[in-house]
């Protein structure tokens, strides 16, 4: 049976009919809905841990206990599960371990474009690249024979446009896979250097026999062009690109994944293509018998050089990012433009269409606490979710972003470089994001005898990557009841006496509170409690604005709501948009801004 589906839907589906037991992943885009579609499957057990460090190691047990097992994160998740995967290459598996890291070209939800590639290199691991939902599906289930086979764990990379398109697959029934036996092996799973080392001759031998693989599989398979192209056949002049220099000559293309749909797209059977399906490690005979067969050879992939700087140290001659950017996504008219020197016809589109910048929802709970921070005029070091949009205008009151966990250690760091920048400095991050690597840094913090103020802004869920919940919660990833982490608790287990819990929209108690505990010679932690707002809208709520009373100060304007225009010169509120949160009718001075009651409706 054929069903259109979301490429990380299509790698849950791979997952289900492998046989996969056990699935643990934390959440991020573009790979969050792998985990969340591994849930609907009542066969596989599937968790959000707290950080993908130790997604990787549960999973990692998981097949060391002789289940097939999954875990997935996006390309700087791979970063915190580097330590485990690293030496799970060098012990090998038992049940079949596949990873999931999906790539973020263009940065759509991101805070760097890192290639993760390059991991599977270092790592040395076996990497598969699918380039629809059809390879996801497929991929995922060939995984795992390879990962049996050849004792190893096994890398998918996927991109946000392979992961978030749909195209059609063919699904079948899930496999009876048996759990394994586990053996008590020290040589093969007690890496001290000892067993290391007789491991890492393995890895070697290993890679080896993977080279072989590669040579041979379909997933790394040739697909020829339609016919020679010409000057004549083209139609072009000798101005044209770099491929129509020679008078019949053909054009091949090496790529994978999303990138070889690009090319496809722009060229057509203008060109012949070598698809790589695994890209660790490349074919280095089916790559050099590519590019002899063919009269001029584009590598095109998006980010960085890992195809074209191989073929490069084969001695072979290919055209790679000396055309192609190392930025950035790709598009069919780009790779036209270059190969093909004349633009691909696209439809008209729209001129002059007005920028959207992301902006936090309308009610969000982060709103009223950065709008006090700014008022304050403090140092704040930021982390990874939808806070970090409080680094935007009008409230630009973030001053870093670096990855996840980060801001508290950055603000101990400000208070070590100088004194006088603890009074001024606080570190503000997100309740999961506490519990996936803000804990340590606050310990640190107290083991080392700092004074920062950190503020966790929790708002009851993982909103960053769209309402998945955590430890704080109290509900697991198939949304069952669970011990719910006490966030004043942990705190005060790790050392810190001044916790004080706080409603960010009480902008009086929130802006004494701040002031107080910067001032504070010892470390202090705030908790801006309020859930997000599109936890439970509450559609009777709403707020007007008089336009009589109206003094046009722009303070509700300094808010950032996107609820709230001036179209004409004074302040609106649409009542399309409005959650009826009141945080305006909290700001304005003048009485001008009003509950109204009623259902909510549409300007």
């Amino acid at each position: 049976m054929r069903k259109l589906l979301l490429g990380n839907e299509a790698v849950a589906r791979g997952a289900y009919e492998a046989g996969v037991t056990v699935s643990s992943a934390y959440p991020g885009t573009p790979s969050t809905e792998i985990s969340e579609y591994i849930a609907t499957y009542d066969e596989i057990y599937a968790e959000w841990a707290p950080n993908e460090k130790v997604a990787a190691e549960v999973a990692f047990g998981a097949s060391l206990g002789g289940a097939r097992s999954i875990c997935a994160m996006k390309h700087v998740g791979l970063n915190v599960a580097a330590d485990p995967l690293f030496t799970a290459s060098y012990t090998g598996v038992n049940g079949g371990l596949v990873i999931c890291v999906a790539d973020d070209m263009g940065m759509h939800s991101s805070q760097n474009e890192q290639d993760s590639r390059h991991y599977a290199k270092s790592s040395k691991t076996l990497m598969l690249e699918p380039a629809d939902s059809a390879d996801c599906k497929n991929f995922v289930k060939l995984a795992y024979e390879l990962s049996e086979e050849f004792d190893t764990p096994v890398l998918l990379r996927l991109s946000t446009r392979v992961s978030h398109s749909r195209s059609m697959t063919e699904v079948s029934e899930r496999e009876n896979i048996p759990v394994k036996e586990y053996k008590k092996d020290i040589a093969k799973y007690v890496m001290m250097p000892a067993m290391a080392r007789g491991r890492h001759v393995f890895v070697e031998k290993r890679i080896e026999n993977l080279k072989k693989w590669a040579e041979e599989t379909e997933i790394n398979r040739v697909i020829p062009c339609d016919a020679l192209l010409g000057y004549e056949e083209s139609g072009m002049s000798a101005s044209g690109g770099e491929g129509l220099k020679l008078a019949g000559g053909k054009i091949g293309v090496i790529s994978a994944g999303i990138a070889y749909q690009y090319a496809k797209e722009a060229l057509g059977g203008k060109a012949s293509y070598l698809k790589l399906g695994c890209v660790y490690p490349l074919p280095e005979k089916k790559i050099r018998d590519f590019v002899n067969s063919v009269d001029i050879c584009y590598v095109i992939e998006e980010l960085d050089p890992v195809i074209e700087d191989f073929c490069k140290t084969l001695g072979l001659k290919v055209i790679g990012k000396e055309k192609f950017s190392l930025l950035g996504e790709y598009t069919a008219e780009m790779i036209a433009k270059v190969v093909l020197g004349k633009e691909r016809e696209v439809y008209e589109t729209a001129k002059d269409v007005p920028q959207r910048p992301p902006v936090m929802c309308a009610g969000c709970p982060h709103r009223g606490l950065f709008y006090v921070l700014k008022q304050l005029k403090l140092n704040v070091m930021g982390d990874i979710g939808c806070y970090t949009l409080g680094a935007l205008p009008p409230l630009s009151a973030m001053d870093t972003t670096l990855c996840m966990g980060a801001g508290i250690g950055m603000a101990h760091g400000m208070e070590k470089a100088s004194g006088l920048l603890a009074r001024k400095t606080v570190a503000v991050i997100g309740d999961s994001t506490f519990l996936h690597s803000g804990v340590t840094s606050l310990m640190n913090i107290v083991y080392n005898k700092g004074t920062s103020a950190v503020i966790i802004l929790d708002n009851s869920i993982t909103g960053m990557t769209g309402h998945q919940d955590n430890p704080a919660t109290g509900k697991t990833l198939k949304g069952e009841a669970t011990y719910q982490v006490n966030l004043e608790k942990l705190c005060e287990a790790v050392g810190v006496s001044r916790v004080i819990v706080a409603d960010p929209f009480d902008l009086e108690k929130m802006r004494e509170v701040i002031k107080t505990e910067t001032e504070a010679a010892e470390p202090s932690v705030i908790i801006a409690r309020r859930p997000c707002k599109l936890l439970n809208i509450n559609y009777e709520e709403r707020y007007d604005i008089s336009a009589e009373k109206c003094k046009n100060c722009g303070i509700c304007m300094n808010l950032g709501c996107p609820a709230i225009s001036r179209p004409q010169g004074k302040a609106v509120i649409d009542n399309g948009a409005c959650v009826g949160c009141g945080l305006c009718y909290r700001v304005c001075k003048f009485g001008a801004i009003n509950e109204i009651s009623g259902k909510k409706g549409g300007n």
